[in-house]
This record gives C-alpha cells, structure tokens and sequence, in this order.
C-alpha cells in the first residue's frame, strides 16, 4: 500500500516524541522507592512486550501505520491479547520508566505518547480494514492497547 503524508506525519511526531523523552526539563518528584522500583518493573514488562511483539511481526515490520503491500494479518502470539502490542510495550515503558525516575516531564510525554498512539492506531486500522477483509471480526475480539476483558 502507498504511504500519505499522515504516514510521515505520525512517524516524524512519533520520534520526536521519543527524542524530547530523553531530556529532562522539569524538577523530579519525591516517590517511595518501592514506587519507583514497580515504574522500573512495569517499564521492563513493557520493553518485553515490545521485543516479543516485532518477533512475532517479523517482516511485515514497517513504521508506517500503513501496511507493506506484501503483508499479512497477525493474529496469533501478543497479537492474540492487543491489535497494536508493540504500541503497549511501549505505553508500559515509558509510564513505567517515567515512574522509575520520578519525572513529571517524561510521565507527560508519555501521556502525549498515548495519545499519538491512540491516533495512530485509527489510522492505521482504517488501513487494515481496507488491506484484510477479516480485520473488522479481529477488531472486535481483540483489544486495542490490552486485552479486552471478558
């Protein structure tokens, strides 16, 4: 499939977004270190997530939200629990990092991350509906982010 200007445009914020989360530019809070230490585990988790989840894609890898002509649907391993498990890994790392390291600025990146994501990822299934014609059923079991619960 062709790529559109929102392809660049999601991508270019998307990095951006990774870019200004490693710089740190507001005063950090006072958290328990039991507190930080579950940011640090749920950060782990995250990255996990993220490692298993581009496995599983293998080589219909791409970061564009629109897909590679020559790809096909995943619904198998994560993608069995999250339409966009990559996205969840990283949703969990950055919250969990941000807490780790008691940072209001990198907890509100992630946050804006969230949202990009969540903005992203309608595109994206906008071009997954028209590319496989069995992603509306997936759609519907399947959670966005996590696991739907039943």
């Amino acid at each position: 499939m062709k790529k559109s200007l929102k392809d660049y445009i999601f991508v270019s914020i998307q990095f951006l977004l990774f870019g200004l989360y490693a710089f740190e530019f507001l005063a950090k809070l006072e958290l328990p270190l039991l507190v930080q230490y579950f940011g640090l585990v749920v950060a782990f988790i995250g990255c996990l997530i993220s490692i298993v989840s581009v496995v599983q894609l293998n080589t219909n890898l791409t970061v564009f939200p629109t897909p590679k002509s020559a790809s096909f649907l995943i619904t198998s391993g994560l993608y069995s629990f999250s339409r966009h498990p990559i996205y969840s890994g990283l949703i969990l790392f950055t919250f969990g990092y941000s807490v780790y390291q008691s940072s209001i600025y990198k907890f509100i990146i992630s946050l804006v991350l969230l949202i990009l994501f969540y903005f992203k990822t309608q595109y994206e299934e906008s071009q997954l509906q028209t590319k496989f014609h069995d992603y509306l059923e997936y759609k519907q079991k399947v959670g966005r982010f996590f696991s739907k619960i039943k």
